[in-house]
């Protein structure tokens, strides 16, 4: 071991003296003083306060000030502080690299493919690259925002935490990056089999001087980047004492960007699912009006109730399934229970939910029970619908207490689909039709859907797996293994 090296074992606490290497840290134990590596120790749980509460011992057992031991040691900073200054050194620095990073990819990739319209055009561009330009404009003003924040004398007086509160919401843009990011790779797959190509994004590299790494490795750099930011500002609070100015902006922050993520991730979730949603409604027999895209994106709940319609009071066992702004019904197949017939649909947008007591229903003249209504305020129609347990029917008013709450987070977040996502995930529904493969349950994913909080559309003929979860189990029959025998049902 060299010299200056500090030896230590498990348990040991090391009195740290200087901290401005991020790597190497100068520290004491009792008489021995020398470099030992940061990646090592942990800091103490109880060293949160300041170093002004914790006296040092001088050689003849006196305390000293740990102001004054600060100085005599060469240390300007408590090491918490010197610790927040390294945070926020590193979020500066690393900010200003992806801020180069953007440009190279704008101006040494971008501006070179415009000029290539024999190569590209603009929806090749548009899928490759995203909004990155929009991106890297508003990381510029990012960037000179927390420059502006910056404390150059004292880096651990520096506020940042309110830059990351005024942006939040213009981080939102990296939603639409992150669910077009998959296409990108598609495309950039489907163009690099092309020599011509990977000759000319090489090119592109060399001329603007960028390190060897793939364009698609440069193009995820900006998913990577959204992601970073709650860890960074949960080191940058962690070491941020409560009395600091930029305590609660910090915190603040960091919840912001949780949530920042949590809805890039949510509107991805949501975009991979209309696909699912387009399959689902391409399996329907007979479908009528417009598709179930037009206007919703996400399956809430689906089981099987029975609806009983005026004047008659006449009632039919069907399955719904219940999207945001929109419930479908459906009619199962006589003989091949896995096959629906399109019946109807409900706009949820001006439906008003009453849960109906056991007993005589007034509106309808019958006795009912496990029982909910669905009135439309507009035009005064009435649903009623009757669950075969009661734990059903309240899974039933939960659900449509989801949808409404579903909706109302859309429009404050502002999601939508747009058009060319919709036809596309229809079209892939079509193609996917076309090949005319058996409608196949498999055991794996059934097990999946089991797992789920309520069922989901699945990617692969999606309807048996819904009813084998909305219909009760029933008792082993030969039945239908002896019908199957005789041969007017052959297939």
């Amino acid at each position: 071991m060299d010299d200056q090296e500090l030896g230590f074992k498990a348990g040991d606490v090391i009195e740290v003296m200087d901290a401005t290497n991020k790597e190497w840290w100068w520290g004491r134990i009792m008489d021995s003083e020398g470099w030992f590596p940061a990646s090592f120790v942990r800091l103490r749980v109880n060293q949160d306060e300041p170093m002004d509460d914790y006296p040092l011992k001088l050689d003849d057992g006196q305390e000293e000030d740990s102001r004054n031991a600060a100085h005599r040691y060469g240390m300007g900073q408590t090491t918490k502080d010197q610790m927040r200054t390294n945070v926020i050194n590193e979020i500066l620095s690393t900010e200003r690299d992806y801020i180069k990073h953007l440009k190279d990819i704008c101006e040494g990739y971008i501006k070179q493919c415009r000029k290539r319209a024999d190569m590209f055009t603009e929806e090749q561009l548009k899928t490759i690259f995203g909004n990155i330009e929009e991106i890297y404009k508003c990381q510029k003003k990012f960037v000179k925002a927390l420059e502006k924040k910056f404390n150059k004398d004292y880096p651990h007086l520096s506020e940042i935490g309110s830059c990351f509160l005024e942006y939040q919401n213009e981080f939102q843009i990296y939603s639409e990056y992150c669910n077009n990011h998959p296409n990108a790779c598609t495309e950039l797959s489907r163009l690099t089999k092309v020599s011509k190509y990977v000759y000319f994004f090489e090119a592109c590299r060399l001329l603007q001087k960028m390190i060897d790494i793939s364009l698609d490795g440069f193009l995820l750099t900006p998913v990577q980047k959204i992601c970073k930011y709650p860890l960074q500002l949960a080191e940058l609070l962690k070491y941020t004492n409560p009395q600091h100015r930029d305590f609660k902006d910090v915190e603040d922050a960091l919840n912001a960007m949780k949530n920042v993520a949590r809805l890039i991730n949510e509107r991805k979730r949501r975009l991979e699912n209309i696909d699912k949603i387009a399959h689902w409604q391409s399996s329907i027999e007979d479908w009528e009006g417009e598709d179930v895209l037009v206007k919703s994106s996400e399956l809430i709940y689906s089981g099987e109730l029975t609806k009983i319609s005026q004047p008659q009071a006449k009632s039919h066992q069907r399955m719904f399934f219940l999207f945001d702004h929109q419930l479908v019904c459906c009619k199962k197949d006589l003989l091949r229970r896995d096959i629906l017939y399109y019946k109807s649909r409900i706009s949820m947008d001006n439906m008003e939910i009453l849960d109906v007591e056991d007993g005589k229903d007034k509106d309808f003249n019958i006795t009912v029970k496990n029982t909910f209504k669905l009135h439309c305020k507009d035009t005064e129609e009435v649903h009623l619908f009757c669950a075969k347990k009661p734990e059903q029917k309240q899974r039933w008013l939960k659900a449509f207490e989801n949808e409404r709450m579903q909706v109302q987070l859309d429009q404050e977040t502002g999601f939508s689909i747009t058009e060319v996502q919709k036809k596309q995930a229809m079209l892939n529904a079509s193609k996917q039709n076309q090949t005319g493969k058996p409608k196949v349950v498999t055991r794996t994913y059934y097990d999946f859907l089991m797992r789920q909080k309520h069922p989901t559309l699945p990617t692969n003929l999606p309807q048996q797996q819904v009813f084998m979860l909305a219909e009760p189990k029933r008792k082993p029959s030969n039945f239908w293994q002896n019908i199957s025998r005789l041969a007017p049902f052959r297939k």
